[in-house]
């Protein structure tokens, strides 16, 4: 439990592929179990359910920080790519639930928020950037031997 806490908490050194998938699995874990009693909680209110949905963005910022970045470092990385990650995050989050230049369709009785086409185009750019740190953090392997952020996390594990 105390690795787990400290994959989550704290942003020194290096992380091999192997801890990164750990810990994002916890997050998703967490996320999932967390939107699930928002969704409870709220009765269907899709405004409240939206604005939920950014203070679960917000708790786990730091969760996933931490893990990306040490995942950066162990890629001799310094991270701002990371840091563009969480920022479009939290700023894509809180255009979708803020509805700014939403239209409201109605669909079968039931209406649904459209977005914009301008946020459409901007999600599917966050995307793409999104799938590159996907495979930053989760796929290529770090720098064999220390760099300059601490040992080889792959060496001490052996």
């Amino acid at each position: 439990m105390d690795n787990i806490k400290a994959l989550l908490t704290t942003t020194e050194g290096r992380i091999g592929r192997q801890q990164w998938w750990i810990g994002i699995v916890v997050l998703i874990i967490i996320s999932i179990v967390a939107s699930i009693i928002v969704s409870i909680i709220s009765l269907g209110n899709a405004t409240v359910i939206a604005w939920l949905g950014v203070l679960i963005n917000l708790v786990l910022i730091w969760p996933s920080y931490c893990i990306g970045i040490k995942r950066r470092h162990d890629r001799d990385n310094d991270g701002t790519d990371l840091k563009i990650l969480i920022a479009g995050s939290v700023i894509l989050n809180l255009l979708q639930a803020s509805g700014i230049g939403a239209s409201i369709v109605d669909v079968g009785g039931v209406s649904y928020p459209m977005p914009p086409i301008w946020l459409t185009i901007l999600s599917v750019i966050y995307g793409i950037f999104a799938i590159y740190m996907l495979v930053q953090l989760g796929f290529l392997k770090g720098t064999t031997g220390s760099n300059s952020y601490g040992p080889d996390p792959l060496d001490a594990a052996a």
